[in-house]
């Protein structure tokens, strides 16, 4: 672990200040080292101890209210600076369970004992990055609250990369204990927009997420004798295939979804014909409407092919489709031009990209999905290294070839956040 120098004041902003650094040398030097201990040292879901008491560290020096262990070990920082709006800033924490493969002088060497056994750990998801843009725009807005009056809810989420930490701090009683939020914002890294730049659009930019599990049933027999069972192999095998008909079929050309079967899983031996076979799903949806409709077909198709194979009623195909899930992240409209306006104007016009939706999941569309409505932006942070600008095959998010451009990157996202802060504050 680093040690915790002066505080360095940051420039004054400019209106227009294309070419003016927002952090000093020093600064920039500072939360360099704080992005390489961070990805030095990850943490997997739900075990982020370390990770969020050193963030909570931050926050403190700097003059945050800090509350520790919030919805498991979530970090929730207030700064109150006169009458104003409340913003909500998140920032996630958790790595994931694999190993690095950079060969960068400040890699991870960080494991951890899993199913499979031991397995490295590695933040391949930009998460060292978040966090310490985060801490770097918390340092700056709080040594420039003359420009601005209202509160900072700056949190530090755990479990995202599992989908469970937002709503686990929101089950905590976040808003209830720390006030609704006027305004959320975060951001994540993008492995394909050059550093320097971001790149954001409103409306649906991320998708339902959900986990579905199909048990597929059947008679069991000898494999050499198929006439004495109803093969769940083959009925699964079916099942797979008309589910390709959902997208491609049933849902209007214009819309969107994604039906992935993961996995299937079943049998012990070449000739044994089972009674089960499993298969796990991913569905990815942006619209109510259409995720009703594929829960609706996936059902359907399973019970119809299974009657359509022989099988009594009492062996028909169990659905699985938990309550709990992913929500889409909705870009809300207003709030998304105040970051873009924001964004040309500090950054550049060519360097603000407009970023088409994906099929990825975020909990952050957790902060703004509520009976509360808050309205909520989650941007793409631009993060390619200039030595890896024009290579066809860029390592995407959880490769464990990926990283970013530190200095570019961070200077980036603190100038947009803080720029974009003051606006909504002055």
């Amino acid at each position: 672990m680093i040690l915790y120098p002066f505080i360095t004041l940051f420039l004054l902003l400019s209106p227009s200040s294309e070419e003016v650094e927002i952090i000093t040398s020093e600064e920039s030097a500072y939360l360099s080292d704080l992005y390489k201990e961070l990805h030095q040292n990850p943490e997997i879901s739900l075990q982020e101890a370390e990770t969020s008491e050193r963030i909570a560290q931050e926050l403190e020096i700097v003059g945050f209210e800090v509350s520790r262990n919030f919805g498991g070990f979530g970090v929730v920082g207030i700064l109150k600076n006169g009458d104003g709006p409340t913003i909500l800033y998140r920032t996630d924490m958790d790595a994931l369970p694999m190993p690095e493969k950079t060969d960068l002088p400040y890699a991870s060497t960080k494991t951890a004992d899993g199913a499979n056994g031991t397995t490295g750990i590695m933040h391949s998801c930009g998460h060292d990055m978040h966090m310490t843009s985060w801490v770097g725009t918390a340092r700056y807005m709080a040594a420039n609250k003359g420009q601005w009056s209202g509160t900072l809810m700056f949190i530090g989420q755990p479990a995202e990369e599992i989908g469970q930490g937002a709503k686990m701090m929101l089950d905590a009683g976040l808003y209830e204990t720390f006030g609704v939020p006027d305004y959320g914002i975060g951001l994540h890294c993008h492995p394909t927009i050059p550093a320097g730049q971001i790149g954001i659009s409103d409306g649906y930019t991320m998708a339902n997420a959900e986990m579905v599990d199909i048990i597929v049933k059947g008679v069991g027999s000898h494999g050499a004798s198929p006439h004495m069972s109803i093969d769940p192999v083959v009925v699964a095998s079916m099942i797979v295939m008309d589910l390709q008909t959902i997208v491609s079929r049933n849902l209007k050309p214009t819309e969107s979804a994604v039906v992935t079967i993961g996995a299937i899983k079943g049998g012990t031996k070449h000739n044994i014909i089972s009674d089960q076979v499993t298969l796990q799903l991913t569905l990815r949806t942006y619209k109510p409407e259409v995720r009703e409709m594929v829960h609706r077909r996936i059902r359907e198709i399973s019970r119809g092919v299974a009657i359509a194979a022989g099988l009594p009623k009492d062996l028909m195909p169990e659905v699985i489709i938990p309550d709990v899930y992913t929500p889409a992240n909705f870009n809300n409209t207003e709030l998304t031009n105040h970051i873009i306006a924001v964004s040309k104007e500090s950054i550049g016009d060519n360097n603000v990209v407009h970023a088409e939706p994906q099929m990825l999941g975020e909990d952050f569309a957790r902060y703004g999905s509520t009976e509360h409505k808050v309205p909520t932006v989650l941007y793409w942070l631009g993060t390619v290294p200039d030595e890896r600008l024009g290579m066809e095959n860029l390592p995407g998010l959880h490769s464990p070839f990926y990283y970013p451009n530190i200095d570019k990157s961070l200077k980036t996202a603190i100038k947009v956040n803080s720029e974009v802060m003051i606006g909504l504050m002055e």
